[in-house]
């Protein structure tokens, strides 16, 4: 088990709608982390931005960019995970795709559907939690409005780290600032949320407030608001160990079923 784990948080621009172009620019970004990381985490819908034009933009789990995660994974020995739009079984899903080195590949589809936008109604929403295990760490990946809901991303599983990828505009980064938070608090988890910046094709302004938080809540990155940038963070599993037992909140949870 390593005790380190290096993640790198990609906070870009998107271009819309675009995913060869989305492809090759965050190519160039990957290719030019300064130190090797352990996992890279793209924003949500990372080859289109957040569009209910799904039609526009959707692949098959055998299209081109996962054919692509796949060879930067191997590349960089390193786990990539962000959402795209995926086709499958006549229907459209927000989904997470984990890409290991070995060419594993695990899904997460989003649980919650954002109604505001009108996405459940153009995407079928996913029924079931994952946690994947990577160098001795269980990793929960959620995506974009699923931060809204604690009950989802509650620690039942003792994992060390929860990811949240998203397209969280500007006008309500205080919530996404403030749950990213609390989510790593009360689950006594490192948290990470990766967010984008720039403007969508339909005028909705990002400014990223992409972050990691420690179990105590104390922010541990250095991205700053609106900045197209990557920053490495080093995560300390020791850390999270020791919290725990010298704390023990997790063991004083409710214990109760979720209905899916």
């Amino acid at each position: 088990m390593n005790s380190d784990l290096k993640v790198a948080l990609i906070q870009t621009d998107l271009v819309w709608e675009n995913p060869s172009e989305n492809r090759r620019l965050l190519n160039k970004k990957i290719d030019a982390l300064s130190t090797t990381a352990d996992l890279i985490v793209l924003p949500e819908m990372f080859t289109s931005g957040f569009t209910m034009n799904p039609e526009a933009v959707a692949e098959p789990m055998t299209g081109k960019t996962i054919v692509w995660l796949k060879e930067k994974a191997n590349e960089q020995q390193a786990v990539i995970l962000g959402s795209l739009v995926i086709a499958e079984h006549n229907n459209y899903y927000n989904r997470m795709v984990v890409v290991k080195p070995s060419g594993q590949i695990i899904t997460y589809d989003k649980r919650h559907t954002f109604t505001l936008a009108g996405e459940h109604k153009v995407y079928t929403a996913g029924n079931e939690k994952v946690v994947f295990e990577y160098k001795g760490w269980k990793i929960c990946p959620l995506v974009c409005y699923d931060l809204r809901f604690p009950v989802w991303a509650r620690n039942a599983e003792n994992y060390d780290l929860l990811i949240y990828v998203a397209n969280w505009p500007k006008i309500r980064i205080e919530a996404w600032d403030a749950l990213l938070k609390a989510r790593a608090i009360e689950n006594m988890t490192y948290c990470i949320g990766v967010n984008r910046v720039g403007r969508d094709g339909n005028n909705f302004e990002y400014s990223g407030h992409s972050a990691a938080y420690n179990v105590l809540g104390q922010r541990i990155d250095h991205l700053s608001e609106n900045e197209d940038a990557t920053e490495l963070v080093s995560l300390d599993k020791e850390a999270v160990n020791r919290y725990r037992e010298k704390l023990n909140f997790l063991n004083d949870r409710d214990d109760f079923s979720l209905r899916t």
